[in-house]
């Protein structure tokens, strides 16, 4: 599963100071492949699959999280457009019933209409339009994520994860989906060794948040905050949902009426919109 030197996904300032000073190991094609068994170990035991499940392993490369997922028994789409790569996974998996092998980009093959999860070491440089494809779904519509464990870039990771987000489009990632670092992965854990340090990265559905209705108004309280971040949250949802309901929705969500909109964690923002789509229905 390769992963690529990182490039418009990276942040500028890196987080930790020891990854500043790390040399970066010559590699001409960008490919660094994941070796660390207890990397892998920690990906597939946090997806949690069975045999009902379908999981996509993007940028599979030689199969190395491919063997452990089709041990699993769940049916494996190992999805590799890099030729060697490709007819690596066809000798290694031709012949296991649960697993099949695709030629394609990661960033435009065609993904499930059933859930599915994924599971990958994702190329730094395409870790921003991966994230857009599986999490973006301004109209409530979108793909069939049930969840999804990566590896991606250190800074990257964290700046996803921040509670307080920086602008709407990672703000609405936050908000309908649980965005949660599980460990770092360092350099050394790929052959061969990149120049910053990656993460594993958590993504589940925030519950409550299936419906296309809910998904709606979520965003377009959120498309209103970024708008403005400085106005209060109060504004933002007496412009969404009336002003007569503004303060008995924020109370229901424990928010204080005066926290201005920017400064309102993800989450919670999906809590109000919850609060809100249920003082509808009464």
């Amino acid at each position: 599963m390769p992963a690529r030197t990182p490039r418009s996904s990276t942040p500028a300032r890196r987080t930790d100071r020891r990854t500043d000073r790390r040399p970066s190991t010559a590699n001409h094609h960008g490919i660094h492949l994941l070796r660390s068994g207890t990397a892998v170990r920690g990906l597939v035991e946090s997806a949690a699959l069975g045999p009902d499940s379908l999981v996509l392993d993007l940028g599979a490369g030689p199969g190395t999280l491919t063997a452990p997922l089709a041990r699993t028994g769940a049916r494996v789409l190992a999805i590799e457009r890099d030729p060697g790569f490709l007819a690596r996974l066809e000798r290694r998996f031709g012949d296991h019933p649960n697993v099949r092998v695709v030629a394609g980009d990661l960033t435009r093959v065609p993904l499930p209409g059933r859930p599915f999860q994924v599971v990958a070491s994702i190329p730094y440089d395409l870790s921003t339009l991966l994230l857009r494809r599986l999490l973006t779904d301004a109209n409530g519509g979108g793909s069939s994520l049930a969840a999804a464990d990566l590896v991606i870039e250190w800074g990257f990771a964290q700046r996803v994860s921040r509670a307080a987000p920086r602008d709407l489009e990672t703000a609405w990632w936050g908000a309908a989906y649980e965005l949660r670092v599980v460990r770092r992965v360092r350099a050394a854990a790929f052959t061969p060794a990149p120049s910053v340090d990656s993460a594993h990265l958590r993504v589940r559905p925030r519950p409550g948040l299936t419906g296309r209705r809910v998904r709606r108004l979520l965003y377009a309280m959120l498309a209103e905050a970024f708008r403005c971040p400085d106005q209060p949250a109060r504004t933002v949802v007496a412009e969404v949902a009336g002003r007569s309901a503004a303060g008995r929705i924020l109370g229901e969500s424990g928010l204080d009426r005066g926290v201005r909109a920017g400064a309102v964690p993800a989450d919670r923002w999906a809590g109000v919109a919850r609060s809100a789509l249920g003082l509808s229905r009464r």
